[in-house]
């Protein structure tokens, strides 16, 4: 029997990873179930999947569930402070899915993985903002890590166990949002409600305003870069409408592999709990007409300005780094709360990775995660005092 913790259960990867281990629970035994605020459904899936120990951040969800399973087996923990009261650093469990959002998702990650011999992280910050501090205890503690997000996924299945001397360059796809073929006069005017019409994909509104603008790609280009020791000039993006074809890899024996899927997150989750396994997936036959007409194109710059961002990004990780997700975390707020145009997102972002206050960010390693979150916090209050 597997054990195993998930954090971020609520969320849409932790709830499609309950969903793929309901019918095989006899091989299961979640140890831990995480959440931020949605005590309702975190009691549910406890109760459903028998789970002793949940964690719920906001205190106040926190207390109504103590009193809700004030008279269970359940205990309820309020902070990540307690992994060590429910995990056993000599006895591993085997995988933990770390699916929290935001940069509030780093320090559980870091925190997990020397209890865990699986960690799968489908939390983007994370690996933008703290790679080198997760590199450094994956190795410490012997954990092995999986990528969840699609593209990264794709390419380290690509890979498999290939040493990256052997390979050339790196693909990543990108629908190209709502506003792929949108006349260039017209943006100035997309409204919240355009942007959040992603033609392939449902997902929560900050991601999908990450698609519309492209900045979800830079996140992307970011993560692989890190995640398989790259150069920025070996990784570039392609737009390919239909979202099937999500990487392509081309060693330099010649050879090029290219991985496709439906466009269903199910996918990587399922692959990634059942990682060397012969565990059967059903799915849809290939797509033979989408194969036929994959219709890929290099990344109009004009179009989607914010790729421009890349060229300020050092091959080192930095401090920068955190200074970009954060700042366009406060810029999708202001969006979606109708404070600025949607144009403004990209100008204001370029404008900011350009300054002399910032710049200065790409030389410096993250030491530890206040670091972080202290730089984070810096950015979004510097934001504020803008005019914006």
């Amino acid at each position: 029997m597997k054990k195993i913790a998930i954090f971020g259960s609520t969320g849409s990867v932790g709830s499609s990873l309950l969903r793929i281990i309901k019918d095989d629970r006899k091989n299961f035994k979640i140890e831990l179930l995480a959440a931020n605020k949605n005590y309702k459904k975190l009691i549910k899936q406890a109760k459903f999947f028998n789970v002793k120990n949940i964690i719920l951040t906001d205190y106040n969800s926190y207390l109504i569930a103590t009193k809700l399973l004030k008279n269970t087996k359940v205990k309820v923990f309020k902070n990540f402070d307690s992994l060590n009261k429910i995990f056993d650093i000599n006895k591993k469990i085997d995988y933990t899915m770390c699916a929290i959002s935001g940069f509030q998702g780093l320090r559980p990650t870091l925190d997990i993985i020397k209890f865990t011999k699986t960690i799968a992280i489908a939390n983007k910050e994370s690996i933008i903002c703290g790679w080198n501090l997760i590199k450094k205890d994956l190795n410490k503690y012997k954990t092995f890590f999986i990528p969840v997000d699609s593209e990264h996924f794709s390419i380290w299945s690509l890979l498999d166990n290939n040493k990256n001397d052997n390979l050339e360059k790196i693909y990543i796809t990108a629908s190209g949002g709502p506003f792929r073929k949108l006349s260039l006069k017209k943006f100035k005017n997309i409204s919240i409600k355009d942007a959040l019409k992603h033609p392939n994909w449902s997902m929560g509104k900050k991601i999908t305003i990450d698609s519309a603008t492209m900045m979800n790609k830079v996140f992307e280009i970011i993560e692989a870069k890190k995640i398989f020791n790259l150069d920025y000039s070996q990784l570039e993006i392609l737009t390919h409408p239909k979202s099937y074809l999500h990487a392509i890899v081309k060693f330099n024996n010649g050879l090029s592999k290219l991985l496709v899927h439906d466009t269903n997150m199910i996918i990587p989750i399922f692959n990634s709990i059942y990682f060397n396994t012969n565990k059967k997936l059903k799915s849809k036959n290939i797509d033979i007409e989408t194969l036929n007409n994959l219709n890929l194109k290099k990344i109009d710059n004009i179009r989607f300005p914010i790729i421009k961002i890349l060229n300020n990004l050092s091959n080192e990780d930095s401090l920068f780094e955190t200074i970009i997700v954060s700042a366009n975390d406060k810029l999708v707020k202001l969006f979606l709360n109708n404070k600025i145009k949607f144009t403004d997102i990209s100008n204001i972002l370029l404008k900011i990775s350009n300054t002399t206050e910032f710049k200065k960010f790409r030389s410096i390693k993250p030491r530890n995660i206040e670091e972080i979150n202290n730089l984070s916090n810096y950015v979004s209050l510097k934001i504020d005092t803008m005019s914006v």
